[in-house]
């Protein structure tokens, strides 16, 4: 068969365009044929192919820019050209397409709005066999469940104008729409026509397209001849479309049957909550598997030991098969019970006790398991991280640690040993499947859930954390990825003054680059198995990283990652003299020591300091990062231990400028020394000039650099899966961080105690963007009632400006009022409003925890914090909770979402 691809796009000296054949998927990867495209002119291009094609085969394909060998660009990778080779027919193939850039409304081509919110379904193309074939392809993402798309036309073969002659169009793939016709039937070789939408249970309909009639000239054909013309989006006048959703951490979630901690059975029950209250979202925070110490320290879901296993604390046992040892089973039920009264999770106790019975269920059940047809499949999908999870969760328990440092290294193995772990007559072997049973456990029952929540119209929507822990699976078998001599964190905000010390280690982004983002492609592919929607944590950290070095505590000693450093010449060039050793080491003073220890002064400068020149000090060697003071102090837990120890962090973080990682030669200003004693010893005049520098390097030096950046990592992320993109912009956001997410249509994070504005208090909820989530509060943050209270006079100034009442704010947060709040974020234009389950509950003040401190989920300053809120009431009694869900209900429906 012969195949001729046309398309038009101007190219610049050069650039070659290149047709991509996709021929499969592997481990995450598209696996594709490359075609260079010939022109004689830079902007009609061509190719001709000679293809053994199959009747009831299809092709799927995209196309490239390319200088040489490198990809300069590709098209919008999420719905790929289609070519459907229904019928033994045409010997000679012509396909005129056009270029594919994310649409505006690239939202409805997601697996959120076209199976969950629509519930669509791609029919089966049935293509005719004509002597000359023409098909017309167009996507047309507006129509509902139900709408047929038309085409009519001045040819009597198109109805000759009259709508209910017209020919119906077939879907054939996502949002994509075909028809064919007898191209010699046809009056004239020129045809004239125009879309519009139709539905006998509507009544508005026809829908016209709203654009001028569609004229093509069909070209020369001979007997055999097909010729295909893709057409440019369907225009149709749609509403957009809005969703209200619930945002609840799994382990929050509560209902009679749980064992101390929401799991995979919960989410089923709160998908129905959901559905009940006419939502259609419900987000939920990361699931994946965090388990280094088994100590509460592992509640933390953003320190996952692997990006793709999720943690055995989320099993819904009641959904296995019960213990055959009857003795077992009423242990282990009556521990239910007890685990499950609790107001909060235990989280040793839960996972200890789940652990131990999923030990006894694989040892009931395992060999059948690991034989069925669904274990096999699950384990050949998987085995590329599913083997190695499961050998370091071995090691782990082997060596009682998760520091893998202090394990032997498995790559000098023995053959032995690589036996002892491969072989299934070795109890070690054993001892590693028992973690496979686990994870295909796991997986099963989130599938399960993802395809009951997608037939109940409701999204799932997941969360992706930014970093991973330093001694997890994933840093353990792929090192090349990481900067172990780095942590991730955040830089000083509204939530912790000293910045956030996340503590994972930051990414080699060249490595991961120069293999294609691979590793990132198949986590979010993963994520797609169990998901429709997912948040970005920090998508920040795609531009730049906080990175901290490894012998710091806070955060106020890092630096963005990459970002252009400031020479000396440059620094100097702004009006600063440069003073290397006065700017860089720790500004540590008399006066300074008096201000901070006062009485502790002496005692300081005695055991912690050294005397340099007149009333100048520097640390000791033994105390100069704040890494070994933290070891100095580890175990001195007494208010005057801690005073010295922050005073000590504090003096180690006195610096005007940071040495650039990588570059010694270059320079950061330090993050908010505005604050520091060094700034403060500076003239006046050098206190100006250095504020102008600190500007012009946080927020203008490098927007076009980090855009950059990012641009060379999201787009395949993006493109990787028909996945809702969202994304947490908050913090210190560079002007950058918008260009690159309207580029490429990300849902942006609005939040109207945090406007992105600088030059308004709070937010203005009629102009959040539609590609956005308007949510109250995050995990991180105080609830609406925590917030009310907080800065009375924050709040009074809300209360007049925002909420538009007179006279005083009441308090605590009545009801009635709550529910005035969470109305107007119902109603603002966002695609999505997705509120916590303590917000929702905030309405009604019979429904409420009476402690509105017991509903907060995280505390950010605090990087020790014990992650194990749990709602109050159960999901069975939510459900029976007529007056507050119709209260839900009448606010959904009062702001038109869905």
């Amino acid at each position: 068969m012969n195949l001729q691809f046309i398309i038009d796009y101007q190219t610049y000296y050069g650039q070659d365009l290149i047709l991509n054949i996709i021929t499969g998927q592997h481990l995450g990867e598209t696996d594709f044929s490359q075609y260079r495209m010939h022109t004689h002119d830079g902007s009609h291009w061509f190719v001709e192919l000679n293809k053994d094609v199959k009747p009831g085969t299809q092709i799927d394909y995209f196309y490239s820019i390319n200088r040489g060998d490198y990809e300069e660009r590709r098209e919008w990778g999420v719905c790929p050209h289609r070519i459907v080779f229904d019928a033994d027919r045409g010997l000679n193939y012509k396909v005129f397409d056009h270029w594919r850039d994310i649409p505006e409304d690239a939202y409805l081509y997601t697996s959120a709005i076209t199976d969950c919110v629509m519930g669509k379904k791609v029919g089966k193309s049935f293509l005719h066999s004509y002597r000359k074939t023409v098909c017309l392809k167009v996507q047309a993402p507006q129509l509902g469940v139900g709408d047929r798309l038309c085409a009519v036309g001045a040819d009597p073969m198109f109805g000759a104008w009259k709508p209910n002659k017209a020919m119906a169009l077939v879907q054939q793939n996502i949002n994509e729409w075909v028809v064919e016709f007898d191209a010699g039937k046809l009056a004239g070789n020129k045809l004239e026509f125009k879309f519009f939408i139709d539905n006998d249970n509507k009544e508005y309909t026809p829908v016209w397209e709203y654009s001028e009639n569609r004229t093509i000239e069909i070209p020369e054909m001979g007997d055999g001849d097909v010729v295909v013309y893709e057409l440019a989006q369907a225009s149709f006048p749609v509403p957009p479309v809005r969703v209200a959703g619930t945002l609840v951490p799994v382990f929050s979630l509560r209902s009679n049957d749980s064992f101390g901690i929401g799991d995979f059975g919960d989410m089923k029950k709160m998908v129905d909550w959901v559905s009940h209250t006419n939502q259609r979202l419900l987000q939920i925070l990361p699931i994946n598997d965090t388990t280094t110490t088994h100590t509460w320290t592992d509640s933390y879901p953003y320190s996952c030991i692997s990006i793709f296993a999720l943690h055995p604390q989320y099993v819904d046992l009641t959904a296995l098969p019960a213990l055959d040892d009857k003795a077992q089973a009423e242990k282990f039920e009556a521990l239910r019970k007890e685990l499950n009264a609790l107001p909060q999770i235990d989280y040793e106790r839960v996972n200890n006790a789940k652990t131990e019975y999923l030990h006894l269920l694989y040892e009931q059940e395992g060999k059948n398991t690991v034989a069925s047809n669904e274990y096999k499949a699950f384990f050949l999908e998987n085995e590329s991280w599913l083997v190695p999870y499961a050998q370091y969760c071995y090691f782990r328990e082997q060596y009682g640690t998760a520091d893998f440092s202090q394990w032997p290294d498995h790559k000098q193995w023995d053959e032995a040993d690589r036996k002892a772990l491969t072989s299934a007559r070795n109890k070690a072997y054993k001892d590693v499947e028992f973690y496979y049973y686990v994870q295909f456990v796991l997986s099963s029952q989130l599938k399960a859930v993802h395809e009951y929540a997608t037939a109940k119209n409701v999204i799932l929507k997941g969360d992706i954390p930014i970093g991973v822990n330093r001694y997890g699976c994933d840093v353990w078998t792929e090192p090349r990825y990481f900067n172990l001599n780095g942590q991730a964190g955040a830089p000083p905000d509204d939530f912790s003054v000293n910045g956030q010390n996340w503590g994972f280690p930051t990414y080699n982004w060249d490595a991961m680059i120069a293999d294609g983002c691979k590793w990132w492609i198949r986590r979010f592919q993963n994520m797609a198995n169990y998901f429709d929607a997912y948040r970005i944590d920090h998508v920040l950290g795609f531009f730049r990283i906080w990175e901290i070095p490894v012998h710091s505590v806070h955060g106020l000693l890092g630096q963005f990652a990459p970002s252009l450093g400031m020479s000396r010449e440059e620094i100097e060039g702004y009006g600063l003299h440069w003073q290397e050793e006065f700017f860089t080491e720790p500004f540590i003073a008399d006066w300074v020591l008096d201000r901070i220890f006062r009485e502790h002064a002496d005692e300081v400068r005695e055991k912690y300091l050294e005397k340099t020149w007149g009333d100048r000090w520097k640390m000791r060697p033994e105390y100069d990062t704040q890494r070994k003071v933290e070891a100095a102090f580890a175990g001195r837990d007494s208010e005057v231990d801690k005073w010295i120890r922050e005073g000590l962090y504090a003096l180690i973080s006195d610096v005007l400028f940071v040495r650039d990682h990588k570059d010694p030669n270059r320079f950061h200003p330090r993050i908010t020394v505005q604050f520091a004693f060094i700034y403060e010893s500076l003239y006046d005049s050098d206190k100006a000039v250095f504020n102008r520098l600190y500007n012009d390097y946080f927020y203008r030096r490098n927007n076009q650099f980090w855009y950059q950046e990012a641009m060379k990592k999201l787009p395949k992320l993006v493109n990787a899966t028909r996945m809702l993109v969202c994304a947490e912009d908050l913090g210190m956001v560079p002007d950058c961080v918008e260009w690159v997410m309207n580029e490429l249509r990300v849902l942006s994070l609005e939040i109207q105690s945090m406007p992105k504005d600088p030059k308004v208090r709070f937010g203005h909820l009629g102009s959040n963007p539609y590609r956005s989530v308007s949510t109250i509060s995050t995990h991180d943050m105080a609830t609406l009632r925590q917030w009310w209270d907080e800065d009375w006079a924050r709040t009074q100034d809300y209360f007049n400006s925002m909420l538009h009442r007179g006279g005083p704010a009441p308090h605590p947060l009545p009801g009635w009022l709550a529910r005035d709040v969470v109305s107007h974020h119902l109603t603002s234009p966002s695609m999505l409003c997705i509120l916590g389950i303590q917000d929702w509950m905030s309405i009604d003040e019979n429904l409420r925890l009476a402690d509105a401190d017991a509903e907060r989920i995280n505390v950010p300053a605090n990087p020790k914090h014990y992650w194990r809120y749990r709602m109050h009431v159960s999901i069975e009694d939510l459900m029976k909770n007529e007056e507050f869900n119709a209260n839900v209900m009448d606010l959904v429906s009062q702001s038109a979402r869905r």
